[in-house]
């Protein structure tokens, strides 16, 4: 893997009040590609964070995790996508129509600016485990659940899934070679595992199919931010 394809494939997650926010931007400029803005940071600062990022070079993973009726999700994923986010991500649970709306929205955005903001559908989150799903119903396990709800977005027009590491293989063979995947719940060899509860190291997420890292508190809560950024890249490298 080349230096700048390793870049490519992480994603920081910016989960954190404005000015450290800035902070965090400012210090990773020249190193990290992609920043994630969740939905701490984004219903604090509104749209104007993810241009302030866009400013300053980054390309922009806008986690809202959307899920609504049809109607309103198509509005707020046009919304969502004309703040020049390059990513959104929905719920993949909101229903076949529900993510088909979701593209809609996006692409009525995209006749309003030059590209499209690609869509990601959640699966199941990292910090879910089969008791979990259990407990709101859902009996399959979770690789199932996960590979169920995967092939719901890829026929409503999603362009990509976000899922636990240890699924990335399987979802690599169910959506092919140019779908996106994008895990949560990476960490480094030896990070505390926070609230995830599926995880995987950097290079063996990549290994196994994922096309984008998310990675946050390893990187953010460091005592030197830019220090564990570039020793992730360092083990893409390997890859």
């Amino acid at each position: 893997m080349l230096d700048q394809e390793a870049r490519e494939r992480i994603i920081v997650a910016i989960d954190c009040g404005r000015d450290e926010a800035l902070s965090l931007a400012d210090r990773l400029s020249g190193h990290a590609v992609w920043l994630k803005v969740g939905m701490t940071l984004f219903y604090a600062e509104g749209p104007s964070i993810v241009q302030e990022f866009i400013n300053r070079g980054f390309k922009v993973f806008l986690d809202l995790k959307l899920h609504d009726i049809p109607h309103q999700v198509r509005g707020a994923a046009r919304s969502a996508s004309l703040t020049g986010a390059d990513l959104l991500t929905v719920h993949g649970m909101g229903s076949g129509a529900m993510l088909a709306a979701a593209r809609e929205g996006a692409d009525q955005a995209a006749q309003e600016r030059s590209s499209r903001t690609r869509l990601l559908a959640i699966t199941v989150l990292t910090s879910m485990n089969q008791d979990s799903l259990e407990e709101i119903g859902v009996s399959l396990p979770v690789a199932e659940e996960a590979a169920r709800l995967a092939g719901l977005a890829k026929a409503n027009g999603i362009d990509g899934v976000v899922c636990s590491p240890r699924e990335a293989a399987d979802m690599r063979k169910l959506l092919g070679p140019d779908a996106l995947i994008v895990t949560p719940g990476v960490r480094p060899a030896g990070s505390d595992l926070g609230d995830q509860s599926r995880v995987s190291t950097p290079a063996d997420a990549i290994a196994a199919g994922a096309s984008h890292l998310v990675i946050g508190r390893p990187i953010t809560a460091a005592e030197d931010p830019v220090a564990a950024y570039e020793a992730i890249v360092q083990e893409l490298l390997s890859v």
